[in-house]
């Protein structure tokens, strides 16, 4: 039998594909949910996006100026690490604008609350979503959801209410705000008021419910009195969400803006997303929704991870989406890294703090780099030669072990190396745990002979370590 020689097969060189692309391609039959549509009579979302940059335009404005005025190697922004505009910054920054040191200090909160500008320390920087702010209507509502999720910050309550009885207003909003929502047009007052009244008479009454059995001293917490008045605070409530652009007042009536109406819906069709998942995501911990979530095409899946997020505090959801990539699953790694990209800034010291970890160091580096705004398909190119091979070893692992052959040998073309000897010579010398098994599963499922055998003696020499 005549031996052949390896030809020097040349790759096509492509982009690297994510990993969450992997699962899109298994012979895997699943229901497609179809995609929800907004209420008739919701604007278009250009159209939106155009009233959430009107109504941002201020902010972007204090980014821009940021961004230019305080960039690397310049004063800091702050001086307390509480991300407070110092005063000498927000005077400068009047000066060149031409506004009030307290309007440039409205104008900064709200650019942070919105993600137009990041502050770390005393150090400023502009968020992804101004470098996105002209050019991605995704971005700019994104931005503007952010705001309207914080709506309380945005315009703090005055100081003579008790801070309990705060909390039980901010946490009965969210039902006001679907009352509004449903009723599609102007509601009285009073009447969402009487719902207020209801909702908060329910969390209380949640939070007197004792389980059953023995338990613990509780540890006292000031409660509002059962007579404490309402009617203040959803005044100030309503204000709040309509300085941020959520609603309008007037005539003893409240009116969700389309802006509102649109982000109202958008909340809770995420709420029946997760409501709606056969195993249960939102419930899960980090490690079985992703394996739950690796199914689904990305858009579900974003939806799922903002289920999820959305039910756990954000502290606890990065940390275990962080243990859940340190797991030997490389397709969990890959899924992981995708939510946390749905989680954003809040993410980042958390992602930082892994840099130095061989197995997550690529995903970090690549998040990082789409984080500050480097464009996605742009984004390998910060990767050395030899984080590109390990992390196209680690996603060869995940198609291994989840996809099929034909997958695996498309593969090959998102390798950074120009031919299949430079390839395999670059894989064993990176050292990844699962060469031998990506290099066995390759040859395998190559329907080019001589190119397999390649693969093969690659594998033999990686597992016997010559």
């Amino acid at each position: 039998m005549t031996s052949r020689i390896p030809r020097d097969s040349r790759l096509r060189l492509v982009r690297p594909r994510p990993l969450a692309a992997a699962p899109r391609a298994m012979n895997q039959r699943r229901s497609r949910r179809p995609a929800p549509r907004p209420p008739e009579g919701t604007p278009a979302p250009a159209e939106l996006a155009r009233m959430a940059r009107s109504g941002l335009a201020d902010a972007a404005r204090v980014a821009h100026w940021a961004d230019a005025a305080l960039g690397p190697g310049r004063d800091g922004a702050t001086d307390d690490g509480k991300a407070t505009l110092s005063d000498a910054t927000a005077e400068r920054a009047a000066l060149d604008l031409g506004l009030t040191v307290a309007h440039v200090r409205a104008d900064w909160d709200i650019a942070r609350l919105a993600g137009l500008v990041e502050v770390h320390g005393d150090i400023a920087r502009p968020g992804w979503r101004l470098r996105a702010w002209d050019r991605d209507e995704s971005a700019v509502l994104r931005g503007w959801v952010a705001l309207f999720d914080a709506w309380s910050l945005a315009h703090p309550e005055p100081a003579e209410h008790e801070p309990a009885a705060v909390a039980e207003v901010v946490s009965a909003m969210p039902q006001v705000l679907s009352f509004l929502q449903l009723s599609a047009g102007p509601v009285p007052v009073e009447q969402l008021l009487d719902l207020l009244q209801q909702r908060v008479t329910e969390l209380r009454t949640e939070r007197c419910e004792i389980p059953y059995g023995p338990q613990p001293e509780p540890l006292r917490q000031p409660q509002p009195d059962d007579d404490t008045p309402l009617a203040p605070l959803l005044d100030w409530a309503l204000h709040a969400l309509a300085s941020v652009g959520a609603l309008t007042c007037g005539d003893g009536q409240a009116t969700l803006t389309p802006l509102g109406s649109w982000a109202v819906w958008v909340k809770l069709e995420q709420i029946c997303v997760a409501a709606q998942s056969p195993a249960g995501n939102i419930e899960q911990s980090a490690e079985d929704m992703l394996r739950g979530c690796a199914q689904l095409r990305p858009n579900a899946a974003r939806a799922e991870y903002r289920a999820w997020l959305a039910a756990r505090t954000v502290g606890s959801a990065v940390t275990e989406l962080v243990d859940a990539a340190r797991g030997e699953d490389a397709l969990l790694r890959g899924l992981a890294f995708e939510a946390l990209r749905v989680v954003g800034a809040p993410a980042e010291p958390d992602v930082r703090a892994v840099l130095d970890e061989p197995t997550l160091r690529p995903y970090a580096l690549l998040w990082l780099a789409e984080h500050d705004g480097v464009d996605p398909e742009d984004a390998h190119e910060i990767l050395t030669r030899e984080e590109a091979t390990w992390l196209w070893v680690d996603t060869a692992a995940a198609v291994t072990d989840h996809g099929e052959g034909p997958l695996l040998v498309r593969h090959l073309e998102s390798a950074v190396q120009p031919t299949v000897p430079q390839l395999l010579e670059e894989v064993r010398a990176v050292g990844h745990p699962r060469t031998v098994q990506v290099l066995v599963a390759l040859a395998a499922a190559h329907p080019d002979p001589a190119l397999a055998k390649a693969v093969r003696r690659a594998a033999f020499q990686v597992h016997t370590g010559g």
